[in-house]
């Protein structure tokens, strides 16, 4: 295969996932900001979700404040954020009609499609009204993205060029996600002496009670967030199934990093792009192969009680860090130069 269409075919699959997860995190972030909290911490949850995609800087020189309405409007549809839906959809597209010969009709007829249709929304003006609806539709577009890959596309280079896009992509952002809940939730624990500002939770309000014990509220807070957590990922019910028991932040942890049956994990992400990887195996590609293996290896022999001894944010920091030198061995030993 020629290296351009393999890079077309690569950055296709990975701006359709990271439209997909955009939307999770605005989602996730737009669910908990209408939890019962105090303002500094809903500020700080929308400031996290510009630092998992490291533009708060650029956000900050178009913007200025942060305000839900603003990140939403810059991560949705400000075209001079490379990161934005609006971008991710429109380089999806232009990335699948460059290699229209490699794709079946289906393939590109779904990503033609989801660009026509998302111009539409914005031309109605009417994109925000209701942010869950359109995260909704985005997710599901590149749900539909992705069962059109799997359900038509013959099993041959360019299929597993598009798969190791894809998931390559979701480790580093579920990695990402991860690190930054993690690091302001910790932040939030350490800095509030008394429950959260807000007053009532609903769910109090429908029973009827006057007050709530202060332990009780904070396990009630600590429920919600964690839930949304996981719901950013496709993991509520999964946990459920998996752990039976009530939300651990330690089993969070263990089922978005360690466990291989977890469709979003670390662990399956990246044991997938080694099965993918080892199909379109050239002769300069044996380093790259190498360090996906060992990665995967350090990922199935881990326990979660070593990594949290020493520390979550220095492992997914240098996870991010091993992911991005992977991106850069694939791009050096398969596509067009320079497209790390």
């Amino acid at each position: 295969m020629l290296s351009r269409t393999a890079d077309h075919l690569f950055w296709m699959a990975r701006y359709m996932e990271r439209a997909e997860n955009t939307a999770r995190m605005l989602d996730v972030n737009y669910q908990t900001s209408l939890l019962p909290q105090s303002t500094h911490y809903a500020e700080m949850g929308w400031k996290g979700l510009l630092s998992i995609s490291e533009l708060s800087g650029d956000f900050a020189k178009r913007y200025g404040e942060v305000t839900p309405a603003s990140v939403m409007n810059y991560m949705v549809l400000d075209v001079r954020n490379p990161s934005s839906i609006s971008n991710c959809l429109k380089a999806a597209r232009e990335n699948a009609r460059a290699v229209r010969g490699s794709l079946t009709t289906e393939v590109w007829e779904t990503q033609n499609q989801t660009w026509l249709e998302f111009q539409r929304m914005v031309e109605d003006g009417k994109l925000l009204d209701d942010p869950s609806d359109t995260f909704d539709w985005v997710k599901f577009r590149s749900h539909l993205s992705r069962g059109v890959v799997l359900g038509t596309m013959l099993k041959d280079e360019a299929f597993h060029f598009l798969r190791i896009g894809s998931l390559l992509e979701r480790a580093d952002n579920t990695a990402r996600l991860l690190d930054i809940k993690f690091h302001a939730l910790q932040i939030e624990n350490r800095g509030s002496a008394q429950p959260m500002a807000g007053g009532i939770s609903q769910a109090q309000e429908s029973s009827g009670a006057d007050s709530m014990p202060e332990e009780d509220q904070e396990v009630e807070f600590d429920f919600y967030h964690w839930s949304a957590l996981l719901r950013s990922v496709s993991g509520f019910e999964v946990y459920r199934k998996t752990y039976r028991n009530v939300i651990r932040p330690e089993k969070v942890a263990e089922l978005m990093i360690l466990r291989p049956d977890m469709p979003r994990s670390l662990a399956s992400c990246m044991s997938e792009v080694l099965e993918n990887l080892r199909v379109v195996a050239n002769a300069q590609s044996g380093e790259t192969l190498r360090r996906v293996g060992r990665l995967c290896a350090d990922l199935q022999y881990a326990r979660i009680e070593e990594i949290l001894e020493t520390g979550l944010h220095p492992y997914l920091t240098q996870f991010l860090e091993r992911v991005a030198m992977l991106g850069a061995g694939i791009s050096r030993d398969f596509l067009v130069p320079g497209d790390a």
